[in-house]
């Protein structure tokens, strides 16, 4: 086996990564916008490698680093990704370069990830603890009706994000959970504040 993938601990502890993690529909995409926007310098998205195919306009190294199966299954190997997961025959994964990349720029690097990719992340041998928040839906009747207000998936796929929510919820209230902070979105402006709170602290 090829060696580990080194991390460099301490420009990474000096920017210690946020994950957040939340089923679809939670409010994620929104609360981080603008939380990037106001605090435009402050922080970075990691750019994941995939062995999917570009899409038209996607750039490498822009939107995801593509690469070949055997690059990616190599660094598997390697430990060179702090998470990782296959869906719909392709490879996508987080590597530890991505994130050390953005913390050399003097970011914290926010993670938007699964379940199993935030269990990934809390037990990688070689990387050091990032803080997690899981978003919450108020209720799963509330998810539901915003799933489906949204008139974007079919039956089938509402269906599938609301089982997938439930596993979701229950990783987050049990024991095994990393979460530090469970913030519960019924509230767009509080739930932002209370994010914003736990990712800056009060006085930014």
């Amino acid at each position: 086996m090829a060696p580990a993938v080194p991390a460099d601990t301490a420009a990474i502890k000096a920017h210690t990564p946020i994950v957040i993690s939340g089923p679809s529909g939670t409010g994620k995409s929104t609360i981080l916008k603008r939380l990037f926007d106001e605090f435009p310098d402050k922080f970075g998205f990691s750019v994941s490698h995939t062995t999917r195919s570009p899409r038209g306009g996607e750039q490498n190294g822009v939107e995801y680093h593509f690469v070949t199966k055997d690059e990616f299954l190599e660094l598997v190997d390697r430990k060179g990704f702090i998470e990782h997961a296959q869906f719909g025959g392709n490879h996508y994964g987080t590597s530890i370069k991505a994130v050390e990349d953005i913390a050399e720029k003097g970011r914290t690097c926010i993670l938007d990830i699964e379940m199993e990719g935030v269990k990934q992340v809390a037990n990688h041998p070689n990387f050091p603890r990032p803080r997690f928040l899981f978003l919450s839906p108020p209720s799963m009747e509330i998810l539901e009706q915003r799933l489906r207000s949204r008139a974007t998936d079919k039956e089938e796929a509402v269906l599938k994000r609301l089982n997938q929510a439930r596993v979701e919820m229950e990783f987050a209230d049990s024991g095994e959970a990393p979460h530090d902070k469970i913030v519960v979105n019924d509230d767009l402006d509080k739930a932002y504040q209370e994010v914003r709170e736990f990712i800056v602290g009060k006085d930014a």
